[in-house]
């Protein structure tokens, strides 16, 4: 496709974010339809989606022994942000056990509103999912976001960092209760 002359690769992104706004509305349709069913059939349908996605991201025989587990979880999380979603990300490793970064433009910013970003919270958990049974043996690490962009900030701020067994995933909770509000609007 990058050889083509007769293809604007500025296409592309308009496709995205058409499909994009189609996933929300699925998603909505869904759960005003068919309740709680319906939208457990679409999440689960998004999170495979990223999980296919996570698998794609990384040649596992191709990480270096001497990095560490939080320099590739912060590497994973920009192949993430600038290439499945085509951000522009601030990066940052902050200790061992922490790193964060900052989306300061995403194409979806201007086509969501705060709520609707929910939905990305789906493929964002199969992406998770596909790395805790993959590629970290001995560590598991939470998400959380501080602020974004369609909830007014002039970016979007996310935490990862590194939790023991059996903590309650702060990404996977709040997901529910955004599944519980969709449901009762």
């Amino acid at each position: 496709m990058k050889d083509r002359e007769d293809f604007d690769a500025t296409s592309l992104l308009q496709f995205g974010l058409f499909m994009s706004k189609g996933i929300i509305y699925i998603l909505k349709e869904a759960e005003n339809r068919l309740g709680k069913e319906g939208q457990e059939v679409i999440k689960d349908a998004l999170i495979k989606t990223g999980y296919d996605i996570g698998s794609q991201m990384i040649d596992l025989e191709k990480i270096p022994d001497d990095v560490s587990d939080i320099e590739l979880m912060s590497f994973l999380a920009t192949i993430i942000n600038t290439e499945a979603w085509t951000s522009i990300e601030d990066p940052r490793i902050e200790s061992d056990d922490l790193c964060s970064f900052d989306i300061l433009w995403c194409p979806l910013q201007d086509v969501y509103s705060a709520f609707d970003c929910r939905v990305q919270r789906y493929f964002v958990q199969g992406i998770i999912d596909y790395f805790r049974d993959n590629v970290f043996d001995n560590s598991d690490f939470h998400i959380e976001f501080k602020c974004t962009i369609p909830s007014g900030a002039d970016k979007c701020t996310f935490i990862v960092h590194r939790v023991e067994p059996g903590q309650n995933d702060i990404w996977d909770e709040y997901s529910k209760e955004l599944e519980r509000k969709a449901l009762d609007k």
